[in-house]
């Protein structure tokens, strides 16, 4: 159990950095739209429009981090089972 939630962690950790370099490694806080120029074809005025898109910033790469943390923290609540080894008398 404490290999299985210290591999976990790892995954999670790794599964947060590449979602997040991904998607643009976007260096802000979470974005859920983003800001768009257009230009208004009739009076040549531009403008700003905006799309949504998901941009996963630095406070989804903490929450990665730390259920990364805490998975790999609860692993240290887990003993290795202890093997029975014959003793010579």
């Amino acid at each position: 159990m404490k290999r299985t939630l210290q591999i976990l962690a790892l995954v999670v950790a790794l599964g947060g950095v590449i979602t997040w370099a991904a998607t643009g490694a976007n260096r802000a806080w979470t974005k859920t739209s983003v800001p768009v120029k257009t230009l208004d074809e009739v009076t040549g005025i531009e403008g700003i429009t905006y799309k949504k898109q998901f941009l996963p910033g630095v406070d989804f790469l903490g929450a990665a981090f730390g259920g990364a943390a805490l998975l790999a923290g609860a692993s240290f609540f887990f003993r290795k089972p202890k093997t029975n080894q014959p003793t010579n008398k």
